[in-house]
């Protein structure tokens, strides 16, 4: 299956991947482990892995081809717009060698 990453460079990993998988709960299929630091979202169009580093978060997204763009999108803006004070960049990296998606917060009120 299709995959695309993301190292996303923060000491607040933990936080972050928590707060996500919470908030993505509401509407999906969302777990984490604080005892592991690691969690997963669940899609209808595919999966999230979070595995939270000491220095930073890593992402994966798996689905077919043509929806990583759309997983790339709701995972890296959902967590951008989290980690707005911490000024977090999300770049993913698709497995095939294409630049995906890149995420920060552009909007100087935040």
């Amino acid at each position: 299956m299709p995959t695309s990453t993301a190292r996303v460079t923060t000491d607040r990993s933990g936080r972050y991947a928590k707060q996500l998988a919470a908030h993505m709960g509401r509407k999906i299929e969302a777990v984490y482990s604080e005892e592991t630091g690691r969690g997963t979202l669940v899609f209808g169009a595919g999966t999230a892995t979070l595995d939270a580093q000491p220095d930073a978060l890593l992402l994966t997204v798996e689905g077919e081809r043509e929806n990583l763009p759309g997983l790339e999108d709701v995972v890296g803006r959902h967590l951008v717009r989290f980690g707005a004070r911490d000024e977090l960049v999300v770049e993913w990296q698709r497995d095939n060698g294409e630049t995906g998606l890149v995420h920060r917060n552009d909007d100087p009120e935040a």
